[in-house]
């Protein structure tokens, strides 16, 4: 179990924070400053040898887990996924368990730099997150998740992640074809066992599963209509290489043969996970569905906390920064909204829903939000250099989220580009209902966040990284992740990103939505709050449509925790940052101290405060 009895839990002060300032298109980047991990000036041989050990470590996870190495670019167990079983769950800890040991027996900390006592301490903490999601492995079954769902991740990752740029990525990616009924039927049996345990996919999930799994196997091959989504990407992908010379047409044809075969196949698998959710549904849970409603929920509970915010909060704690965080927020708001000459916040939304009503998105809207978005992150990465002195090197992209897994009101999220680039870095915003959301209006923020400087040059800069253990350009944290991303959104305004108030007063709205998922997310899984409860919170405090605030609280109903990951991580980097300005006055240096954050890869936030005091002391 993961210890965290010394971690920092976040000063009351740092509530009252103020602001930190008084058809897809790729996008090129800016000539990039060598990349480098923050590392002491003279590397012992102590911490070449245990980075040997840790890449030999994770050489062996790679091929434990052959998804997360296509993830990270590479060929190795292309034709394979990961094996989800219970079985395969256990063999991984076990290996993790002896990995950790082996690390303690060979290695003394004490002697190891400063940035290999981090690369140390992280590998350990992996094993105590292992230890803690496989205990409550079965709160997760694999059709659980209202993002992470095995029906629809698994056609997502062929067609986002597997990146076909010869015959023989084309080959592996119609054996991954050929492998997803198995790990759909190993789906339906964890689902089967944490559905005898009590612990049951809200009926609006079932649903969904069901929805989504015909949507995959509609189209051709499976009728006469236009290609299925997977057939469309295959076509795409195999077009791509016979435009390159890589194909003849024969092997073209060979393997679109193999494809329609593969595809055929996956009919009967997704018809047994229809019928699994057809038979679930009239019994499947819905209203008051969160944690404290399972069996064992709230020790579950307080555990995915620990996980997504990498401290040791408690739920009432979380629940209270929440509403504290509202209260500040609201207050900027009104004083915004008096400088445009409204009386308040309240006065100044109800000018803009008249001024700019929502309508139905239609193909023209799409295109144009497109295109305003690519520009958006374009024009960001024009502003870093006076702030980072790392950049991002590779391409960059907004697109539509696919038809299979988009929703009125979804989430946008992005991807960080392989180490290589070949597969660029993506946005992906979801474009059904109506421009309530994503707004039009609120393009800049969303890309500051999802974009640049936020997650997709975060990522972009971790894969990249070289000079410390290859594990760590996998590490993924999501206080420290979601964190950056919303810090960026603040740091977008010191950087110029939001052109008049109007956009600013949009990006205090973002703001004032992630703070009101502390509330929610606490609500639902600690105080029995039921789904509409949740969502007329949302719509009232948070800001959201009607079909962003459904869909957003059924993503935190079935993933717990993960969306007080946040505001939690920003708070903590803007405390850090605050420390490090008052205690070096004239010697800080911001693009340095983003260099340390952002060159760093992912981090707990424990980590990351200790890697800050000591970047403070060393130049004091």
């Amino acid at each position: 179990m993961m210890n965290t009895a010394s971690w920092p839990r976040l000063a009351s002060a740092l509530l009252l924070v103020a602001p930190l300032a008084a058809t897809a298109q790729t996008q090129a980047a800016p000539q990039p400053r060598p990349l480098a991990q923050p590392r002491p000036a003279v590397a012992t041989s102590e911490d070449a040898r245990l980075y040997a050990f840790l890449d030999q470590q994770f050489a062996e996870q790679l091929r434990q887990q052959p998804q997360l190495a296509t993830q990270l670019g590479m060929k190795e167990g292309q034709d394979r996924l990961d094996d989800i079983s219970d079985a395969a769950a256990l063999q991984r800890l076990e290996w993790r368990r002896r990995s950790v040991a082996a690390m303690k027996g060979q290695f003394d900390r004490a002697k190891l730099s400063p940035t290999a006592q981090t690369n140390y301490d992280i590998w350990a903490l992996e094993l105590d997150r292992a230890e803690l999601g496989y205990r409550f492995r079965q709160y997760t079954p694999p059709f659980y998740s209202f993002l992470y769902s095995a029906h629809a991740r698994l056609p997502d990752f062929l067609i986002n992640t597997h990146n076909v740029q010869d015959a023989a990525d084309m080959r592996g990616y119609v054996a991954r074809l050929r492998a997803i009924p198995a790990v759909l039927d190993e789906a339906i049996a964890q689902t089967r066992r944490s559905d005898a345990a009590g612990i049951r996919a809200p009926k609006f999930q079932v649903e969904r599963i069901i929805a989504g799994s015909r949507a995959i196997t509609t189209g051709a091959p499976f009728d006469g209509t236009a290609p299925s989504p997977l057939l469309a990407d295959a076509q795409a992908k195999i077009a791509k290489l016979r435009a390159a010379n890589k194909l003849t047409p024969a092997e073209a044809d060979a393997l679109l043969a193999d494809t329609r075969t593969a595809l055929l196949a996956l009919k009967p698998a997704y018809s047994r996970v229809i019928a699994w959710a057809q038979g679930a549904l009239p019994t499947a849970p819905s209203g008051t569905v969160g944690a404290g409603s399972l069996p064992g929920g709230a020790a579950w509970y307080a555990a995915a906390l620990q996980l997504n915010t990498t401290t040791d909060l408690t739920a009432e704690q979380i629940h209270q920064i929440g509403l504290k965080e509202v209260t500040r927020i609201e207050a900027e708001q009104d004083a915004l909204a008096k400088q445009a000459g409204f009386a308040d916040r309240v006065a100044y939304y109800a000018d803009r829903e008249r001024r700019n009503p929502p309508v139905p998105w239609t193909d023209a809207l799409r295109a144009d939000y497109l295109r305003d978005a690519n520009a958006a992150i374009a024009r960001n990465r024009t502003l870093l250099p006076k702030f980072f002195g790392l950049l991002p090197e590779h391409r960059m992209e907004v697109v539509r989220e696919p038809s299979f897994s988009e929703v009125a009101g979804g989430a946008a999220h992005a991807a960080g580009p392989s180490p290589d680039g070949a597969r660029p870095g993506r946005v992906y915003v979801h474009l059904l209902g109506n421009t309530s959301d994503p707004s039009p209006d609120a393009i800049v923020d969303l890309m500051c966040h999802e974009g640049v400087p936020g997650h997709v040059m975060q990522g972009d800069i971790q894969v990249r990284q070289k000079a410390g253990p290859r594990f760590r350009q996998a590490a993924r944290y999501v206080g420290f992740g979601e964190g950056w991303a919303l810090y960026a959104e603040a740091l977008c305004k010191e950087m110029g990103a939001f052109p008049d108030l109007a956009s600013d007063f949009m990006r205090l709205e973002a703001e004032l939505f992630r703070a009101a998922r502390l509330v929610v997310d606490t609500g639902i899984h600690a105080k029995g709050w039921s789904e509409d409860k949740a969502v007329d919170y949302m719509v009232a405090t948070g800001r959201a449509s009607p079909d962003q605030a459904r869909s957003e609280v059924r993503r935190y109903i079935t993933l717990p925790g993960q969306a007080t990951g946040y505001k939690i991580g920003m708070l903590k980097i803007v405390e850090l940052r605050r420390k490090a300005e008052r205690a070096l006055g004239p010697k800080f240096d911001i693009k340095s101290f983003h260099d340390l954050l952002i060159g760093s890869g992912s981090l707990p936030l424990s980590i990351l405060e200790r890697q800050v005091d000591a970047w403070i002391a060393a130049r004091a």
